[in-house]
């Protein structure tokens, strides 16, 4: 009997272990898949945390840049601009002058490199310099029948 009872035994313990083959086999699978996911999300959040720092970089980069330069754009002087400018649209001092609002010595003075203009004077030089030839004359015109007027008042 005691051949039996083993024979019972062993039939016993190997349905067991088949069935609990089965059972964790399901938990061996679902616990290699939970690995993979968590070693593709470690992966993920590593190239998400290189991009935050990237971009924290460039952020900085930025608002030091902006720090740096004053929200408006200072138009920028160099007495070789003024001539450059004037000989380009075909002026003379005179009538770059009657364009910025001063003198014609002035202008002379600013191309010498002897005087700098002004601030005020400074955003006038940048409207003249995104003027054209055809523009230019026809404020050179507007400003001439002005003078014309105000003589005309004075008489």
């Amino acid at each position: 009997m005691s051949n039996i009872a083993t024979a019972l035994k062993e039939e016993i313990a190997r349905l067991v272990r088949k069935q609990l083959r089965g059972e964790t086999e399901s938990l061996k699978k679902a616990s290699n898949r939970y690995r993979s996911d968590i070693a593709a999300l470690k992966r993920r959040i590593e190239a998400l945390e290189k991009q935050v720092a990237s971009l924290e970089k460039t952020g900085r980069k930025q608002t030091a840049s902006a720090a740096d330069e004053p929200s408006v754009a200072k138009p920028r002087f160099k007495p070789q601009g003024i001539l450059a400018q004037r000989t380009r649209l075909g002026l003379s001092a005179r009538e770059m002058g009657l364009l910025i609002g001063v003198s014609g010595q002035t202008i002379y003075l600013w191309e010498a490199g002897k005087t700098r203009p002004r601030s005020e004077q400074m955003g006038s030089i940048a409207a003249v310099r995104k003027m054209g030839k055809r523009e230019v004359k026809a404020r050179l015109d507007q400003a001439q029948a002005e003078d014309e007027v105000d003589h005309r008042k004075e008489l």
